[in-house]
């Protein structure tokens, strides 16, 4: 009868940790750059308060509008209002008047 004697190996204990680390740094690399992971929050942060700027910017210039607006309304005409605007839409004004351009 043949006996075969082996020996022993060290590299049979390192095939599971060495799996396990390759599966963590997997995971831990998408858990950081992935779509949804930490860096992308940062970033997603960043655009919501670039955007929340934006909008007070826009939400600021409508509360003028409707300020300009409430004061053509029939009830409450102002009648320099009406002078602004009719000058503006007509192009014209007095001769001894000094016209300052504004953009809206």
């Amino acid at each position: 009868m043949w006996t075969r004697q082996h020996k022993q190996r060290n590299t049979g204990r390192l095939i599971v940790p060495s799996i396990s680390a390759l599966f963590l740094a997997y995971f831990g690399f998408h858990a950081y750059h992935g779509e949804f992971g930490i860096y992308s929050k940062y970033q997603l942060e960043e655009r919501a308060a670039e955007l929340q700027a934006r909008l007070d910017v826009v939400h600021a210039q409508r509360i003028g509008l409707e300020h300009r607006v409430q004061l053509l309304h029939d009830g409450t005409l102002e009648k320099d209002m009406l002078d602004e605007q009719a000058r503006k839409a007509l192009n014209l004004s007095q001769p001894d008047e000094i016209t300052i351009m504004r953009m809206p």
